[in-house]
């Protein structure tokens, strides 16, 4: 379930760190921001969020441990721009590849969607319009807010994504507490401006594209609505008008998995969400079959398999 809510974030006292052992708990740690993880790699997971909030900014570091797809949407009338850490695997935003010469950008109070791999780190910046615009104003900095609200991807040079990497990795390490905050949202203003005075669109070259993120949206929303159903590939190819073939390079190239894959995590995603804000006396088998799960034995091997644990010991672990 998205967490709900959002408001701008007021100025805070410093770094804030929150860490999570399941990837869902972990996308509510985010202060003011509506999100959903689903777990795509194997193993136990482990996030990490260091958070920097100022008045009308956030400035933030997220460590993610495991490969995830992410449904994310930040507070009205805002920025987001995301800065994958250097040398890492590529993660995508809505099926458009992240490169190393490349940033996310989206605005607030709008849905998108990003696929991260395993270990991944990502700098996150937050600033509201306003703010925003009354610092271009005094710094001479004309904004494309065409730019910044519709292609999802930002080119920079690498020289300015060094310097903006190196100085957000400076702003929220925990031993930095002699820079006054007014300071602090200074610094990071003008290095956002200088990252909007270089930076060039990157939008979808194509109109292959176009279709096969409108086919794995529709399957996405079809699938939404008939949760505790067994849904079969047959019928996400019949609802989406489309060849097996074409469903399934669709989904590779903007999800990174298959069809079949995401029918199987998204399920057992859901049902991780249940256990962990099950009410006291509930079942796993019930929980499992609210899901579509009915061979107790198969769905209990493969939780283990996805999330390094038992069913019962996520319901017992999470819930004391």
């Amino acid at each position: 379930m998205l967490n709900s809510g959002i408001d701008a974030p007021n100025q805070g006292s410093g770094v804030r760190i929150s860490e999570a052992y399941d990837a869902d708990l972990h996308a509510g740690n985010l202060t003011n921001w509506q999100q959903e993880y689903d777990q795509t790699s194997r193993g136990g997971f482990y996030g990490r969020i260091v958070e920097l909030p100022f008045d009308g900014l956030q400035v933030f570091c997220e460590h993610t441990s495991q490969a995830l797809q992410q449904k994310c949407v930040v507070w009205p009338d805002s920025v987001w721009l995301g800065i994958p850490l250097a040398d890492q695997e590529e993660s995508r935003i809505n099926g458009l590849t992240i490169r190393p010469d490349t940033i996310m950008c989206r605005p607030g109070d709008c849905d998108f969607q990003l696929s991260t791999p395993q270990n991944y780190d990502l700098y996150g910046l937050v600033v509201d319009k306003v703010t925003l615009t009354d610092m271009a104003s005094i710094h001479d900095v004309d904004i494309n807010w065409k730019e910044l609200t519709e292609y999802g991807r930002l080119g920079v040079p690498d020289k300015t994504l060094a310097e903006v990497r190196f100085l957000l990795a400076r702003l929220l390490s925990v031993q930095n507490k002699e820079t006054p905050p007014r300071l602090q949202q200074d610094i990071v203003m003008m290095a956002l401006l200088e990252v909007l005075k270089v930076e060039t669109p990157k939008p979808a070259k194509t109109q292959s594209y176009v279709h096969r993120k409108k086919v794995v949206d529709c399957a996405r929303q079809f699938l939404d609505h008939h949760l505790d159903e067994p849904v079969t590939v047959t019928q996400l190819c019949e609802m989406t008008n489309v060849s097996r073939r074409t469903l399934q390079y669709s989904f590779e190239s903007i999800l990174g998995i298959s069809p079949i894959q995401y029918l199987r995590i998204s399920r057992l995603n859901g049902v991780r969400r249940s256990l962990v804000q099950a009410q006291h006396g509930q079942a796993v088998s019930d929980i499992a079959a609210q899901w579509g799960f009915w061979h107790l034995s198969q769905f209990a091997k493969d939780y283990k398999q996805l999330f390094g644990e038992t069913p019962s010991k996520t319901l017992t672990g999470l819930n004391g």
